[in-house]
């Protein structure tokens, strides 16, 4: 399909007569035209489509209707149901009303090539691109980020059934790329293994069995491995995408020993940012989190927060379940950048606020990061911290520490903690330690004859003893509680768009769905805004209520 662009994006007179008879009091698609006016020119998706081919159905209408589907929760049928019979979403789309709008599997088609671009995130431009021309966002304010659990469309799997449906779905790929070939190699029991779905009521309840059957399947999936690698096999049988979680899942969990198939053990097996969970969403990965563990994947929303403002989505960002939310912040700040709307305050919470998070966002993007910093575990700051790090005296000039008790270090390298990140080892000399009275109050290791100091570089050392001093204030404390309304968004996106459970399967699929879940809210929250509706207070329990201010 080709594309070519359609019309001015004028509303047809007689739509425009007919929708303010039907809607009198306006709807949100009405509403949301007249605010923004046209959102996404077909101009804007040129690149989904070849130059060459039959007419597509305008990609700039099509943009709004996947937004709007997602605004009031609709199938793909139900959405284009609406297209060819809601007046007011003729009226945002510009059509006629005798336009019959399209086939519902359009939509389908038009999330793949959405996916292929990254259209998502240019759905979510072209909604705050609008807003920011009518002066509802606006960079240098205030903006909070959060994030939250996704799980995997695909059902979670136990190691047995992990397995065998990884065997299974290598199975049936290679019999519907080769049949004949296929159909002269396989053994007998293995139609009886794995001819239906994988399901752990089908294996044995004792540790000793099951084992023998885990034992079994990765002997069957080495065998599958073989023959496809053997010199007479299909070369195109390789690249296929089950062969291959196949071949990944086995070297991340079987290994040979003289000659037999075994399964590793867990400290031999890869970490869990790269461990496959599940054959058929291969992205998916398990995540943890307190006391909460989950497969799928994880979705990092940002927002403005300026009190006389309409608060609006900037920026959603999805992960791996095992991103951590400290290594998210400069990946935010540099999303919020591409658009222009950095903020000028941003507030987070623990997760993602540390020196060199602190630093960054300060020194590359002139924002200011807020958010409570981890506390010092070290046994030397308990109790009156007289030997805590804070007790000494850094001279950064001269590259030397002084104790409390005004002994100089002797020691000051450079080096690289265990998660790569530079850092500095400061060291006494066990001359000057060991004849110290507070020695063993000094260190931590009763063995230790002398005092060694972690410190990070300078810039993250100053940041972080201004940021932990001015945490302690009780007017950063109260500013501090403008963080907690992203809660409320997440509660949004998860009661009214399902945002933590993934529509689809893939990472791609999943981002797509939550930039068009992010459009969604902010043109319910535009809407709001344009009807005056007041946002809806923290409820408060029966119970709460009786509980004394303060």
């Amino acid at each position: 399909m080709s594309l070519q662009p359609m019309g001015s994006g004028e509303i047809p007179a007689e739509t425009v007569r007919v929708a303010r008879a039907a809607f009198p009091k306006g709807s949100l698609a009405i509403r949301v035209r007249d605010e923004l006016g046209v959102m996404f020119r077909d101009e804007d998706f040129a690149g989904l489509f070849p130059a060459r081919g039959k007419p597509a159905w305008s990609p700039g209408r099509l943009a709004l209707v996947v937004v709007l589907q997602f605004v009031e929760g609709l199938t793909d049928r139900q959405a284009a149901e609406a297209v060819r019979a809601r007046i007011d979403w003729k009226y945002a789309l510009g059509l006629e009303l005798t336009d019959a709008g399209f086939d519902y599997s359009v939509l389908s088609e038009f999330r793949d090539r959405l996916i292929g671009a990254d259209g998502g995130r240019e759905i979510l431009d072209g909604i705050l691109a609008a807003a920011r021309g009518r002066g509802l966002v606006a960079a240098g304010g205030k903006a909070r980020t959060d994030s939250t659990h996704v799980l995997s469309s695909a059902r979670a799997l136990n190691w047995l059934e992990f397995t065998a449906e990884t065997v299974r779905s290598a199975l049936n790929a290679v019999a519907h790329a080769e049949p004949e070939w296929l159909r002269e190699r396989v053994p007998a029991d293995w139609l009886r293994h794995y001819a239906t779905r994988a399901d752990d009521s089908r294996f044995p309840q004792a540790r000793s069995q099951r084992a023998e059957v885990g034992l079994r399947i990765g002997a069957d999936g080495m065998h599958l491995l073989g023959m496809v690698w053997a010199a007479g096999a299909p070369p195109g049988l390789r690249s296929l995408p089950q062969v291959e979680t196949l071949r990944q899942v086995w070297v991340q969990h079987f290994h040979l020993v003289e000659g037999e198939v075994r399964r590793r053990d867990p400290k031999d097996r890869p970490p869990s940012a790269i461990r496959l969970i599940n054959p058929y969403d291969p992205d998916a990965r398990g995540g943890a989190k307190r006391d909460l563990i989950w497969d799928g994947y994880k979705v990092h929303l940002t927002e403005t927060c300026d009190a006389d403002a309409v608060h609006l989505v900037t920026n959603v960002h999805t992960t791996i379940a095992t991103v951590s939310d400290d290594r998210m912040a400069a990946t935010v700040h540099v999303g919020l950048a591409r658009r222009d709307l950095l903020p000028g305050e941003h507030w987070v919470d623990t997760g993602y606020a540390n020196g060199p998070a602190l630093a960054a966002a300060r020194r590359e993007h002139g924002v200011a990061l807020h958010g409570p910093l981890k506390s010092v575990t070290s046994a030397q700051s308990r109790g009156d911290a007289t030997f805590g790090q804070d007790a000494f005296t850094i001279d950064w000039d001269n590259q030397q520490v002084t104790c409390p008790n005004d002994t100089t270090s002797t020691q000051w390298a450079t080096r690289s903690s265990q998660t790569g990140q530079p850092v500095i080892r400061v060291r006494f000399s066990p001359a000057d330690c060991r004849p110290c009275p507070h020695l063993r109050e000094c260190v931590s290791s009763p063995k230790a004859q002398r005092r060694e100091i972690t410190l990070r570089p300078r810039e993250e050392h100053e940041t972080l003893h201004q940021a932990r001093a001015l945490q302690q204030t009780d007017a950063w404390k109260e500013r501090y509680k403008v963080r907690a309304g992203v809660e409320g968004t997440i509660s949004q996106g998860v009661l009214a768009h399902g945002l933590r459970r993934s529509r689809y399967r893939g990472l791609a699929k999943t981002s797509l769905q939550h930039q068009l879940t992010a459009s969604a809210i902010n043109l319910a929250r535009i809407d709001a805004h344009l009807t005056e509706r007041p946002r809806a207070r923290t409820r408060t329990s029966h119970l709460t209520a009786l509980c004394p201010a303060g």
